[in-house]
């Protein structure tokens, strides 16, 4: 069960009428959906960063904007559960957004600051360097 992400941090993205009617008031739908996000993001960011030391952090430690994607992405699975079919467009978009984000900061096309980053033994063991080349042809002229 993931502490990241508290109750009160989603006031900034959803009223919290409308998280307890979506969840029927129950935080344990909260906590699997924070828990869900957590892990995806783990898939992208464990690599580079640190993602221990990261989703552990609590209060004032945490980083904001791992947080604000932490949160689009467990609204958007919060809103799944209630009607897929009639997802709100802001909460598509920002989920995908969040996703299109952790892609980037994945091929380190985008550096988050502040976030503790891995020893470089562990990165390079983690790295998927692979050398291609394409099949060895025969020309005779």
């Amino acid at each position: 069960m993931s502490k990241f992400i508290e109750l009160s941090d989603y006031d900034a993205s959803i009223h919290r009428e409308i998280l307890d009617a979506l969840t029927r008031e129950d935080d344990a739908v909260v906590e699997i959906c924070e828990d869900r996000a957590v892990a995806e993001m783990r898939c992208y960011l464990s690599r580079r960063y640190d993602c221990d030391k990261i989703f552990t952090a609590t209060g004032d430690k945490r980083n904001q904007l791992v947080l604000m994607m932490a949160i689009d992405i467990a609204v958007y699975h919060i809103f799944c559960i209630h009607n897929p079919r009639n997802l709100s467009p802001l909460r598509k978009e920002r989920h995908e957004r969040a996703v299109e984000w952790l892609k980037a900061v994945a091929a380190e096309e985008i550096s988050v600051d502040g976030l503790p980053l891995l020893s470089e033994e562990t990165r390079t063991a983690k790295s998927n360097f692979l050398i291609k080349s394409n099949r060895k042809r025969v020309n005779h002229w």
